[in-house]
């Protein structure tokens, strides 16, 4: 299968290439090389599966046509959190009590697996496992929350409904008319943590290798063969792992997924009385508006507001303002908020608001579309992906396997977003 490479791979500026830690050297491919197991993509899910194989003895090798991180994972807001757009009940109607409870153990587990990996083997990434709160922006969106709430309480898990009162000395604002706090949620410096998964699986045996777009991917005789610019891989096995950039290497994939274009700002640090006040317990915040808006605050003193979303990149620059005045009528007390960081990157959406794992051909596998929550979800789908590709599942931590369907009319999704983009921000108007 042909592909065209990417035409620019630099990582663009924003706070976390500012800020991240030193990456590892990951020169690119050269000359003909094989491998167990070929990963395209050098994300949280390639980078996840590769430290997972690896741990098992695999010879992995990660293509990345950038660097490691140089996609959504190094461009998203950072927040971790745990389970899916799904709420668990809704998850067994669909699934069933038997795979449908192995699901909600995978999502509901996946923030705890990337704290657990950061904690194991010392990644440098700025982690805070101190929260994700889900506030409710009307007083009609609270009996949804609850449900929600109520859901996952019913399940043991760490969380805990908060009244107006408890949010409003949380995040420093009384706006909002209470919520939940799921305590298995977090933050990350998220290119800083992708740099530490290729550290980590290349200590682990992992062959990565950035600069390297996949160009073919064809069968033979003696396995899949991988070209790229400057060598060509053979390997028993492959995953493909480019989410939100995926493109055409494989029939259909691609269009089996809607890219959006994730957007967020950030502010030069702030002084200490106001930082105090906004999330003060190192916690993150989503709230309920169609249009997604969430915010924390980093390790030094930064409000990061992320949101919104667009079909077209011209369209998500065009919400960096949105971002900054949301900042600024959320909290009026903190003056003219000096913002330092703008930027953006593709995520992948499905239209079932599902992840999507497939068996794309006899030892062709491909995981992607997270709808947002790919720091998390993506992690614990890498380790899905090595558990199944050794046959080591475990019984517990399961993902339904989806068959491939191009979604109709996806050339034309870019004016269905903008359109129900349009909508969606009107009827947010209303309400606000």
């Amino acid at each position: 299968m042909n592909n065209a490479p990417y035409q620019n791979f630099d990582l663009p500026p924003s706070l976390w290439v500012a800020t991240a830690a030193p990456a590892s050297v990951t020169p690119p491919l050269d000359g003909d090389q094989q491998a167990d197991v070929a990963i395209v993509g050098g994300g949280f899910t390639g980078l996840s599966s590769a430290l997972h194989l690896a741990e098992q003895g695999s010879d992995v090798v990660v293509l990345e046509a950038g660097e490691p991180g140089w996609g959504a994972s190094g461009r998203n807001g950072g927040q971790v959190i745990p389970g899916l757009k799904e709420d668990p009940s809704k998850i067994l109607l669909r699934f069933g009590p038997k795979l449908g409870e192995k699901i909600i153990k995978s999502a509901g587990h996946a923030a705890d697996l990337v704290f657990d990996l950061i904690k194991q083997y010392e990644m440098d990434c700025e982690f805070q496992q101190n929260g994700w709160i889900q506030a409710a922006h009307t007083k009609k969106m609270l009996p949804m929350l609850r449900r929600r709430y109520d859901d996952w309480a019913t399940r043991d898990a760490n969380v805990a409904w908060m009244e107006r009162d408890e949010l409003a000395q949380r995040m420093g604002d009384d706006r909002y008319h209470g919520g939940w706090i799921d305590k298995r949620g977090g933050s990350v410096q998220p290119l800083s943590y992708a740099r530490g998964l290729a550290k980590t699986a290349q200590m682990r045996g992992a062959r990565v290798h950035g600069g390297s777009p996949v160009t073919s991917l064809n069968r033979g005789r003696t396995g899949w063969r991988l070209a790229t610019p400057s060598g060509v891989l053979t390997a028993n096995k492959v995953i493909l792992a480019t989410n939100g950039y995926t493109d055409h290497l494989w029939p259909g994939l691609a269009k089996s997924i809607i890219p959006l274009y994730s957007v967020q700002v950030a502010t030069a640090p702030l002084g200490e009385n106001f930082r105090s006040k906004i999330l003060g317990g190192g916690e993150v915040l989503s709230d309920t508006h169609r249009v997604l808006w969430y915010f924390r605050m980093d390790n030094h003193g930064r409000l990061i507001m992320g949101g919104g979303g667009s079909a077209y990149e011209n369209g998500a620059v065009k919400v960096y303002d949105s971002l900054k005045d949301r900042a600024r009528t959320l909290f009026p007390e903190a003056g003219d908020i000096e913002f330092e960081f703008s930027w953006n990157g593709k995520v992948a959406v499905t239209t079932d608001h599902y992840p999507h794992l497939h068996e794309l051909a006899p030892n062709l596998y491909a995981g992607l579309g997270y709808n947002g929550r790919g720091v998390a979800m993506a992690t614990m789908m890498g380790r899905i992906l090595a558990d199944r590709i050794l046959g080591t599942e475990d019984p517990e931590f399961e993902f339904a396997t989806s068959p491939l369907h191009s979604l109709p009319l996806h050339g034309f999704r870019g004016i269905a977003v903008t359109a129900a983009r349009a909508y969606y921000r009107f009827r947010d108007a209303l309400d606000d």
